[in-house]
């Protein structure tokens, strides 16, 4: 199956999950809580605070060598967004990707989507644990704090 096929099956539409693709075009769900999707609503409201004339996107799709991944926040330039505003999936990365972590969700998986972000031009990858603790990291290793979005913090309120 292709990014395509699963955006226009009736049968996916309105699940309570997010999807995603593996290499093998097979789809890989996970269930989205109330937890998760107000830490995605504060983390996106945060930033439309500080982007300046950054878009921020939620369920940004993005392709990797391991087939489509969603980031939950995504931070993109005007000029990426310009770029791919008619496409169905992206073949780079938002500049920043950010993942909330859930309970079917591993430390293993957020550093392989890590990895694969950065693969396809991300700048940084940003993960806020189940506590709303936010970790920041670039292609060199853990942040003190965001060097895009420096007074980002580093615990989002519930």
């Amino acid at each position: 199956m292709n990014w395509q096929e699963v955006c226009t099956n009736p049968a996916l539409q309105n699940l309570p999950y997010k999807m995603e693709l593996n290499r093998q075009g097979q789809i890989i769900m996970s269930p989205a809580s109330v937890r998760h999707v107000i830490f995605q609503a504060r983390i996106i409201a945060l930033l439309n605070k500080q982007a300046g004339d950054w878009l921020v996107v939620p369920e940004f799709p993005v392709e990797t060598a391991d087939g489509v991944k969603v980031a939950d926040v995504g931070l993109l330039t005007m000029e990426q967004a310009i770029t791919i505003k008619n496409n169905i999936t992206s073949a780079f990365a938002p500049v920043i990707c950010v993942e909330v972590l859930s309970p079917s969700n591993t430390l293993a998986e957020m550093n392989h989507k890590k990895t694969l972000y950065f693969e396809k031009g991300a700048e940084e990858f940003w993960l806020c644990d189940q506590m709303g603790n936010m970790t920041f990291y670039d292609q060199n290793g853990e942040l003190s704090t965001s060097k895009k979005v420096s007074y980002f913090p580093s615990n989002i309120d519930f």
